[in-house]
């Protein structure tokens, strides 16, 4: 008897593991797969120029001497003095903030501390472009030798209008090659699933040499502005 119980329950285990096990060969037969979205991605690119109208130097007044102390107070004796330089020539104080100061050793050949530098740089906004070389002329000649012209950019202050003609140029661009594309594929346009803006900027900053000995010509030319544009449609 017992092995007939037995038996009747390891039938019925197999029976059941039999029936679980065609349901889920069976489930994928039913089961539906979702197809890819099917749709046309179209990039523009739209670029402007416009007259920079603004400049940014960055000015670096470096003092040597013996003892650190003594570097720093020359340092910030010329400091000052091209501050109230560069006010006096119209920079507002706004306009005028320190970017870096240092004090390091100086060394000879031998590793010995010979004196220490100070450097104290500041970043000069200059918003009237035809005074900018009148300006870093004369912060060259109330500094001296002890002033360097790091790095000089140019930028158009309020550029957003430059970029909405820009973007319009991208969008249309995209449409166009949308177009194409639909046309070439024999397919029809259908409605826009998504527009994407992924970049937008401008030229990087322009080099400048050290401070010359007399009035800098400064030209800021012109400013190239770019906008990239992608646009997804759907396929009729």
């Amino acid at each position: 008897m017992r092995r007939s119980w037995r038996g009747a329950v390891v039938a019925a285990g197999l029976a059941g593991a039999a029936l679980v096990l065609a349901g889920c060969a069976q489930q994928p037969q039913n089961a539906t797969v979702q197809a890819a979205p099917v749709g046309i991605t179209a990039r523009g690119v739209g670029e402007v120029t416009g007259t920079p109208d603004k400049a940014t130097v960055d000015l670096a007044v470096t003092t040597r001497a013996s003892n650190a102390q003594s570097a720093l107070d020359e340092n910030n004796t010329r400091s000052t003095a091209l501050r109230e330089q560069l006010t006096a020539r119209g920079v507002a104080e706004a306009d005028v903030r320190t970017s870096r100061l240092s004090v390091d050793p100086t060394f000879d050949n031998a590793g010995r501390i010979t004196g220490y530098e100070v450097t104290n740089q500041v970043t000069v906004t200059i918003r009237d472009i035809a005074a900018a070389g009148g300006i870093i002329d004369a912060a060259a000649r109330t500094v001296g030798d002890a002033v360097r012209v790091q790095s000089l950019s140019f930028a158009i202050d309020d550029s957003s209008a430059l970029l909405a003609r820009a973007r319009a140029d991208a969008v249309h661009k995209a449409q166009e090659q949308a177009r194409q594309l639909a046309e070439a594929a024999g397919v029809d346009l259908g409605a826009i699933r998504s527009i994407t803006e992924t970049s937008a900027g401008g030229q990087p900053p322009t080099p400048f040499p050290s401070a010359a000995e007399q009035a800098v010509p400064i030209s800021p030319g012109t400013q190239r502005l770019s906008v990239t544009v992608e646009i997804v449609y759907e396929i009729d």
